[in-house]
């Protein structure tokens, strides 16, 4: 059993770039086990992941805020405080606020992950 007080001891918030639209944060609640990374992401209005995929899947658990999921070839879903979104495995999806919303969710990623393009602001919808 390992129990974790609210975040990673030791590791620091990190402001995610290579693979985000905007400005994102990701805040580690644990180091990655067993394959599973779990971490609160911070995403300032407008801000988004770019299109990407999970070995075994994804949850998203949000928090605060509101934002958007889609699947590739979908349109954008409003997801808001309380929403719990799970992505299949292999799923091309993204995820990030809405434009006027800032939005906080606890990722769940299972696996390994593929990053692909960025999304488009007609992906996006703006």
């Amino acid at each position: 059993m390992r129990i974790s007080r609210g975040r990673a001891r030791g590791v620091p918030s990190e402001a995610r770039t290579q693979t985000f639209t905007g400005e994102v944060w990701a805040d580690p609640v644990l180091p990655e086990t067993q394959g599973v990374t779990i971490n609160n992401v911070f995403f300032a209005p407008g801000a988004r992941t770019h299109w990407h995929s999970h070995e075994r899947g994804q949850v998203l658990h949000v928090l605060a805020g509101q934002g958007y999921a889609c699947l590739r070839d979908g349109q954008p879903e409003e997801i808001r405080a309380g929403d719990v979104v799970f992505f299949e495995p292999g799923e091309e999806h993204w995820h990030g606020a809405a434009a006027s919303s800032y939005m906080l969710h606890l990722a769940i990623s299972l696996g390994g992950h593929d990053w692909l393009d960025p999304v488009t602001d007609e992906d996006y919808g703006s």
